[in-house]
This record gives C-alpha cells, structure tokens and sequence, in this order.
C-alpha cells in the first residue's frame, strides 16, 4: 500500500512540476507579448488589444455554453461506460456545433457593427470579426478538446498542450505585429488559440478516435440538463466579466483618451501575470481540498491554511512589486507607459483584497452554490461599473483603479459575512 502511496506522490509532483514550469513560461510568455506590444503599437494599441480580448472572452463564454468544468467532470465519470460516454460526446458536440454556427454568421456578417462596439468610430477593423467568425469553429474545438483530454486525466498532456499552445501563440504575436502593427496584433489575439486546435487533436487522436463518438443518433437532450449548473456559474463570470471591462475601457477613452486606457490595460497585464501564481495553486491545491470538505470545522482549516501560508508571502510579493513599479514597467513596456506608476498603489490593494476572496469564490463551485454565487458575482460587477463611472468623472484614470480596490474591499465584506459560519 506505501509503494502505491509514493508512485502516486511521485506523479503529483511530476505533475505539480511540471504544471509550475507550464505557468512560469506563460508568465514569461506574456512579459515578451506586452513589450513587443508596447514598443510596436504603444498604448493606444494596447487599449485596442484589451477591448478586443474581454470580447472574444465574452464570445467563448456564449460558444462553449459554459460546460467546459462539466465536460471534465462527465468525462471523468463515464470514461469506462462507452455507451455513456459516446451520448455525452454526441449530444455536447451537436448542441456546440449549432451554437457556433449562429455565432460565426454573427460574428462575418455584423462585422461593422462589433467594430463600432468594440472599437468605436474612429477604427476600421471590420475584418478582425469576419476573420473571427471563420476561426470560431478552431477556436472553441480546441478548448472543447481539452476538456475531453482533462476528462481522461491525462494532466500531462494538457500541460504539453498549453505549453506548446503559448509558444506558438508568442511566435504568431510577434510575427504578426511585425509586419501589421495594430491590425497584426489583433488578429494574433484571434488567430494564437486557433492554431491551438491542430496540437490539440494530435493529442487526442493517440487517446481516442472521437469519429467514433460522435453520432446524431446518440444525441440526448436530457444530457445536457446535469449540465446547466456548470454552465449558469461559468457563464456569467465569462460572458459579463469582460464586458463589463469592455464598456469601463470605452469610457475611459470616451472621457479621457485611448492612451490613458492603453495605462490602465497595462496595469491590468502586470496584475494578471502575478495573480496567476494565486490562482495556480488555489485551483491545483485548495479547491480540491474545498470539495472533499464535509464540515464547517474542515472548510475553515482549508480557508485559514490558505490565509496563514500563502497571503503573507503574497502581501511581500505586492511590496515587492510595488517598490519595483517602476522598474517594471520599463523591462515589460517602455518609457511611454511610466504614467501607470502613480496608478500601483489601489490596483495592489484592490489585489489584496481580491487574494483574500479568492479562496472563498472557489468555495461556490466547491459545494455547486449556484444562486449564490451569481447574486455575487452580478453584485461585484455592479460595484464595479457604477463605481468606475463615478470615480473616473472625479479623478480621472485613477478612479477606475480606486474602484478596483473599493469592489473587491465590498466583495470581501460580502463573501466573509456569507461564510462566517466556516470562516470564523
């Protein structure tokens, strides 16, 4: 039984490892995106780049119906029920594909449209949508296909993939921008996960032959019905999330100018990249931890496992970061982007505040709290966009990042006060 033990110890670690250097590289990855980005297009382009992301982030949300977590998840438990497993497949793929469908004739045929929404008036990038719209199908196969692979439990593989997946996607960025400036650099946000999906099914094709999974016949409604939980949380995060993001940047450049969104979307990389090494280890650590979890007393030793061990080190990671700002944003942008130094301070409180809810958000999908957890996430976004619009009239680009801090200060409040009973 302790050989068993260690063989299983040593594949965590593998794994662990392996997942680490996974992260690493797209830190580092995106470190080398946002300086090609920065000296190429500067910030206008920047501000351009992050409108255009919140929007096919929103657009992957409607595609995927949300059911990436349950395609894992039924994957998992009906991989040794062929029969089973070939209804879920069918019924997913065919639902997926009819969806898709309507989205890319969305997508090519209202191209002037998104431009105006996404873009305004002022840019003519009409053939960024239609090119979307063409690479939809990729787009989505690829992450579907990954979930699949998930499913299966081969965790190595989707590392690979994802390591292979952000190297590619570097090598399309820099090529495109290049030679295409601003345009480049938007069709790589379109074209780098597309390219994904060929690397995908070469994994998948050594695992299973989907063509045999895959039958309308075996198409099942009442499939699709275990899955709405998964899909109600994940869509709103997905598809409300970014817009809201979205319609902040537009005024932001409606108010003021494109360049001072431009500041504000690098701010928001520089957050993202050291947020990632959070997330990393809240999703591979202590969600599991959270949903094997039986009792308040059990929940509350993960919660305060995470706030005594890994928010101190966190909290000097963001003095670090702070001391350093602007250091870094010199090696990550260019001299261009210093005005986002005197922006540090409320996006790292805004941030501390947001390390500390983390872990009890993930307590949602934990125990499948559903209702609960999107009364929250519409109240966070809520905060969020009202805050923004009345700070922004009084202290310019800063407000937005004292809304920030202020919606995830409240967030915090709110979730501490629901959970109390586990958290105290």
């Amino acid at each position: 039984m302790n050989i068993f033990k260690q063989i299983a110890q040593k594949e965590l670690f593998k794994i662990t490892s392996l997942n680490s250097v996974s992260v690493i590289l797209k830190i580092i990855i995106g470190f080398v995106s946002s300086k090609v980005i920065a000296i190429f297009i500067g910030p206008s382009g920047m501000a351009l780049v992050g409108n255009l992301r919140n929007f096919t982030a929103s657009i992957e949300g409607i595609a995927t119906l949300g059911f990436t977590n349950g395609i894992v998840k039924y994957v998992a438990e009906k991989e040794e029920n062929q029969d089973e497993l070939k209804r879920f497949l069918s019924t997913v793929f065919i639902a997926l594909f009819f969806v898709i469908v309507i989205l890319s004739g969305f997508l090519y045929f209202l191209a002037d449209y998104l431009n105006q929404e996404v873009f305004g008036t002022d840019y003519q990038y009409e053939w960024i949508f239609r090119a979307f719209g063409l690479a939809l199908p990729w787009y989505i196969a690829s992450i579907v296909l990954v979930a699949v692979i998930n499913g299966f439990g081969a965790f190595k593989k989707v590392i690979y993939i994802n390591i292979i997946g952000n190297v590619l996607g570097l090598l399309i960025t820099v090529g495109l921008i290049f030679f295409y400036k601003t345009f480049g650099a938007l069709l790589a946000v379109i074209l780098s996960p597309t390219v994904l999906f060929f690397v995908t099914l070469f994994f998948i094709n050594k695992r299973i032959d989907l063509r045999q999974f895959i039958s309308r016949k075996a198409f099942d409604f009442s499939v699709l019905k275990p899955m709405s939980e998964y899909s109600l949380m994940a869509l709103v995060s997905m598809i409300l999330g970014p817009m809201v993001y979205l319609a902040i940047r537009n005024t932001i450049i409606e108010d003021l100018d494109i360049n001072q969104a431009g500041y504000w979307e690098a701010l928001t990389r520089i957050s993202n990249y050291y947020l990632l090494f959070l997330t990393t280890v809240l999703s591979v650590y202590f969600f599991p931890k959270l949903s094997k979890s039986t009792s308040n007393e059990e929940t509350k030793s993960v919660f305060w496992s995470y706030y005594k061990g890994i928010i101190p080190v966190f909290l000097v990671g963001l003095l670090v970061v702070y001391l350093l700002k602007d250091i870094l944003i010199q090696i990550l942008f260019t001299k261009e982007f210093l005005p986002v130094s005197e922006l540090f301070v409320w996006q790292l409180i805004g941030d501390f505040f947001k390390s500390l809810s983390l872990i009890l958000g993930y307590q949602f999908f934990a125990k499948k709290l559903t209702k609960a957890f999107i009364i929250a996430e519409l109240l966070s976004l809520s905060i969020l966009w009202f805050s923004s619009n009345y700070l922004l009239s009084l202290y310019g680009i800063e407000g937005v990042v004292m809304a920030h801090a202020f919606t995830f200060f409240i967030y915090f409040v709110v979730l501490s006060t629901y959970f109390r009973k586990s958290l105290f």
